[in-house]
């Protein structure tokens, strides 16, 4: 026995039935019909209308449907709900009370209960440990601006003024731990000089997050200058500095070198040709 699956012709029910059996009988609405009939409907329900109309269940002890031993209730829920569902939104077909829809397949309130509080309580523990680190932050910054103008004194032009938003006009710091700093110097420096301004830094950071190891490892200063960047970094007491240049500011002078000097060659020629 080989069992195939169709669509009741009177109320769109899914149908399980023998085919060794000519016809089938929906066990919802007791419709019996010819197998093959129910087996089309399904190819292609979207054709077919649905008369609902209304069975009786015969006295006599021949059936026509069989039970699926591990039936998927779910899938044919889901297809039938498509299926009774027209564009207007009305019901194409009346649903059937023993079946259950989509809209049966809802979490219990102690689950979503419980899913609202997981999620309330990581809010929680984010906001826990996410607020005392920026507190933190902000109050290493601005202890390590107000010591700045003092450790940079002498050394470079830096503008070390603070505006009204709070920030400085001639420098950035960023980074969790205050570990990376960027200065825009409008004097001349050199190698040393950005060596001195990276330990001023490094001493000041140390002092103010009190800082007792190493207070060079996973620090970087980047100074700004005319024609370039310098990269300061350092670790175990070692300080080392890199410069790159600006390639694009020196393309633009060589670009305007070479146009002054064809400007000057052609007035020359214009004149020996007068």
């Amino acid at each position: 026995m080989a069992t195939k699956q169709g669509m009741c012709r009177n109320c769109g029910s899914l149908i399980v039935f023998d085919d060794r059996n000519e016809n089938c009988e929906c066990i919802f609405c007791h419709c019996i019909f010819p197998g093959e009939e129910a087996v089309r409907i399904l190819e292609n329900p979207g054709d077919y209308t649905f008369a609902n109309e209304t069975f009786e269940e015969t006295s006599d002890s021949t059936h026509y449907y069989v039970n699926k031993v591990n039936p998927d209730m779910v899938t044919s829920a889901v297809a039938r709900q498509k299926l009774a569902e027209s564009k207007d939104g009305s019901l194409a077909i009346k649903p059937s009370e023993f079946e259950i829809s989509p809209k049966d397949i809802k979490a219990p309130t102690k689950l979503k209960m419980i899913m609202l509080g997981a999620f309330a309580l990581f809010v929680i523990i984010v906001i826990a440990v996410s607020l005392p680190l920026y507190k933190s932050r902000v109050n290493l910054t601005k202890a390590i601006k107000d010591g700045i103008p003092q450790a940079f004194s002498g050394i470079a032009a830096i503008d070390t003024a603070i505006d009204d938003h709070g920030n400085a006009k001639g420098y950035a710091i960023y980074g969790q731990s205050c570990s990376k700093i960027k200065l825009a110097v409008t004097s001349d420096v050199t190698e040393k000089t950005c060596e001195d301004l990276f330990v001023k830094y490094t001493d000041l950071r140390a002092q103010k997050a009190e800082i007792t190891s190493d207070k060079l490892k996973g620090v970087t200063m980047e100074v700004f200058v005319k024609n370039g960047v310098y990269t300061v970094t350092g670790s175990d007491g070692s300080v080392k500095v890199e410069f790159a240049e600006d390639v694009a500011l020196e393309t633009t002078a060589a670009s305007e070198t070479t146009a002054s000097e064809t400007t000057a060659s052609a007035t020359t020629e214009s004149k020996a040709a007068a």
